[in-house]
C-alpha cells in the first residue's frame, strides 16, 4: 500500500519545485499532492492578504479531505506551515518530515531563529517588494539555495522563484504538546546548505528531536539536485 505525501514548498518557491520528486514518488505506489500556497506559484491570491493562520487553514483543510492520513514535508519555510497545520489535525498526520526547515518550539518565529546565523545578511540576498513582501536576487538564488544543483536545474529555479510574504517570518507559532507534540517528526538535513546551515538544522533539532534523521549531502534545495536521493529518504520515513 502506498502512502499518501503532502509536500509544502519553502519561501519564495511554489508546487513546482516538487516537479523531479512526485513522479518519482508516484512510480513507486504513492499518492503526492503538492499544493501552491495561498500567493504563492499560480495562486492568485493578493500576498499582503496572507498570513500563516491562512496558509495552515488551507493545509488543513487538504488534509482533511484525503482518505488516509498523511505525511506532511515541508521545505524550509514550510516547517512553519507543517508545525501549524499538524496543531489543527494531528490525526489525519502520520508523520511530519522536515526538509531542511524550520523546526521551532511554540512561540518561535523563523526571523528570530534565522538572526542565530552571524555569517548572513539577508540585504546579500533579499530586495524589498510591496506590500511587505521580499524577492530574492536572481543572482542569489543559485549560490544561497542551487549550489550543488546541475546548471540547467538552477535556471529554470531562478526563472520560477517568486514573491514572499515577509509578516509570516516573524509570526510566533502557536502549538500545544496535546495536539503538535502528538505527531511524530523526522528531519532530512542537508549538509551542504547555504541558505539553512547545518549547523542550524543540528541545533533546532536538539531541542525538538525527530526520528528518523536522514543526512543528504546536498544544498537546500535536494528536490532538484538529488531527487532521487529525496524520494528515497520520503519512502523511507513512509516505510518506518
Amino acid at each position: 500500500m502506498g502512502a499518501t505525501f503532502v509536500l509544502i514548498s519553502g519561501a519564495w518557491h511554489a508546487g513546482w519545485c516538487w516537479e523531479r520528486v512526485k513522479p518519482l514518488l508516484e512510480a513507486r505506489g504513492h499518492r503526492v499532492l503538492a499544493p501552491d500556497l495561498l500567493g504563492m506559484g499560480g495562486d492568485r491570491t493578493r500576498l499582503a492578504d496572507v498570513t500563516l493562520a491562512r496558509w495552515a487553514d488551507q493545509i488543513a483543510d487538504l488534509i482533511r479531505g484525503q482518505p488516509e492520513p498523511v505525511i506532511l514535508a515541508g521545505h524550509s519555510r514550510g516547517g512553519i506551515v507543517i508545525s501549524e497545520a499538524a496543531e489543527r489535525v494531528p490525526e489525519r498526520i502520520r508523520t511530519l518530515v522536515y526538509l531542511a526547515a524550520f523546526l521551532l518550539p511554540s512561540g518561535g518565529t523563523l526571523a528570530g531563529v534565522a538572526e542565530r546565523d552571524p555569517t548572513r545578511d539577508p540585504a546579500d540576498t533579499l530586495q524589498p517588494g510591496p506590500d511587505g513582501t521580499t524577492i530574492v536576487r536572481s543572482d542569489a538564488i543559485g549560490p544561497t539555495f542551487y549550489n550543488t544543483t546541475d546548471p540547467q536545474w538552477q535556471a529554470r529555479a531562478v526563472s520560477l522563484v517568486g514573491s514572499e510574504p515577509m509578516v509570516v517570518f516573524d509570526t510566533p507559532l502557536q502549538l500545544t504538546q496535546e495536539r503538535y507534540g502528538r505527531v511524530p517528526r523526522a528531519y532530512v538535513e542537508t549538509l551542504q546548505d547555504n541558505a539553512v546551515k547545518i549547523g542550524l538544522q543540528r541545533s533546532m533539532q536538539a531541542k525538538l528531536p525527530c526520528e528518523p534523521v536522514i543526512t543528504l549531502d546536498t544544498d537546500h534545495s535536494p528536490f532538484y539536485s538529488a531527487p532521487e536521493a529525496l524520494a528515497e529518504a520520503l519512502e523511507r520515513v513512509a516505510a518506518g
